[in-house]
């Protein structure tokens, strides 16, 4: 997959078969538009083609509005997308300037202009343009004014539950890390890098790695304790993560803080990927430093149980 960052300088796209949206989370519904502009290029010997934004076009639209959580920060959409054997990515610079485009100006002068489609498929209910005043309607009215052909992807459903990030967002935010996997096709992950903590876990035996995100826009799951895969250097291990307050330390501000089984480096300055594989328990407040060492024990037995299951 080639990824194209400077609007100015894009190659000509051979029949090029396109789709655009934030994709966030690249979820289910995302990975099916993928999977058909991929069958449409091959059918036609032309490019499929990926448009997406960055930032965020909430962010820009709305920039006093600071509640937006999102599933995936454009380098870890580039990693998913990476994935599925697009021909090409071009990450738009999301303006004032482009949000202010009409409806039909956005598919003249951005899409045609800078893409000349053969084809273009588009979500169910896709909206675009100044007041997403755009629709399937007006797309398929200028295609034919524009030569070029428009499909329209009916809802995806996953057992009856209809896929959109909204869902996946409200899922985590209720730690059902299990159902949002489900929803994404994959499991949810937060990145981040390693830094000092009050070193509590090294004292009584469960050296954890805090956890500083870099994008202030990133879901971080509701607060608890998950079993996790995290990824360091390539290396693959497993281990758990504990999202809250810290209540039995009297803690004030929010952590994450992972524990990795079997790991002694020093890892302080290095980014750490971990992906959610099942919310164990809710976060709580111990009487004693040795009643949480019990429970931080318990919860590393269960979570080799849920991850031993992960792994098969």
């Amino acid at each position: 997959m080639e990824v194209h960052k400077n609007f100015d300088q894009l190659p000509f796209f051979k029949n090029a078969v396109i789709t655009v949206g934030t994709f966030d989370g690249v979820h289910r519904g995302h990975q099916q538009l993928i999977r058909r502009i991929n069958s449409l290029a091959h059918e036609m010997e032309g490019e499929s083609v990926m448009i997406t934004f960055d930032p965020h076009p909430r962010t820009v639209v709305f920039p006093q509005d600071h509640s937006l959580k999102i599933l995936s920060t454009l380098e870890e959409k580039i990693f998913l997308l990476n994935q599925f054997n697009i021909d090409h990515l071009v990450v738009m610079p999301f303006t004032k300037e482009f949000s202010r485009l009409s409806a039909t100006q956005y598919v003249r002068k951005f899409l045609v202009e800078k893409f000349h489609p053969a084809i273009v498929v588009i979500g169910y209910n896709h909206q675009f343009g100044h007041h997403r005043d755009g629709n399937i309607e007006l797309l398929r009215k200028l295609s034919k004014e524009n030569n070029f052909r428009v499909e329209e992807i009916t809802k995806q459903l996953v057992e009856d539950i209809e896929v959109s990030s909204t869902r996946i967002r409200i899922a985590l935010q209720e730690g059902d890390v299990k159902t949002a996997a489900h929803l994404l096709g994959h499991l949810y992950s937060v990145e981040g890098t390693v830094v000092k903590g009050n070193q509590l876990g090294s004292r009584i035996g469960y050296p954890t790695a805090n956890i500083s995100v870099h994008d202030g826009y990133k879901l971080i799951p509701a607060d608890g304790i998950y079993a996790i895969k995290a990824t360091l250097d390539g290396n693959i291990y497993n281990g758990v993560i504990s999202i809250g307050l810290r209540p039995t330390v009297n803690g004030k501000d929010r952590t994450i803080e992972a524990f990795l089984f079997d790991f002694t480096q020093d890892i302080y300055g290095k980014l750490l990927k971990v992906e959610f594989a099942e919310w164990i328990r809710e976060e709580r407040k111990f009487e004693t430093i040795g009643l949480m060492t019990e429970a931080i024990r318990n919860d590393e037995e269960q979570a080799k149980q849920i991850l031993d299951k992960v792994s098969k």
